[in-house]
């Protein structure tokens, strides 16, 4: 019996997070649609993670290369500003905080040297009270041949 509820609990689980997961691709899709406009171009990631308590921080690496332009979306949830995100540099001095920026949900930047990076993505206290998603996506801008 005992070995039974085990079981039980660990197909339970596993359930629960591939609809946690499901969750998080949808939001990344539109997501996507809200803020990629169609001058920028996926860098085909989808940097996610569960975050289950309001004051977890959930950290994604990157290098953003230099001479290109680039846009950091910010989601958690179906509304913008439902996600903070800091970009640090790799001695994680601060390059950008979102939520010195009205808690903007995305940010263009274009880079002239380049660098890896840290996104540090945590929800916003004051829209979230519990878990969600975050997601973090990551467009170029398509540059013109010349």
């Amino acid at each position: 019996m005992q070995k039974l509820l085990r079981i039980l609990s660990l197909f339970t689980f596993v359930a629960a997070c591939q609809i946690a997961f499901a969750q998080c691709d949808s939001m990344a899709a539109s997501c996507a649609k809200r803020n990629l406009d169609a001058s920028f171009i996926s860098d085909g990631q989808q940097y996610r993670a569960l975050l289950v308590n309001s004051d977890e921080t959930a950290e994604f690496h990157t290098t953003f290369y230099g001479g290109a332009t680039y846009r950091i979306v910010a989601c958690s949830g179906s509304t913008d500003g439902n996600l903070l995100f800091t970009v640090l540099d790799s001695q994680r001095n601060v390059i950008f905080a979102s939520g010195n920026y009205q808690n903007a949900p995305y940010w263009d930047f274009k880079i002239k040297n380049t660098m890896d990076c840290i996104i540090d993505a945590q929800l916003n206290p004051s829209t979230n009270s519990g878990s969600g998603c975050a997601v973090i996506l990551i467009g170029f801008k398509q540059q013109n041949a010349q």
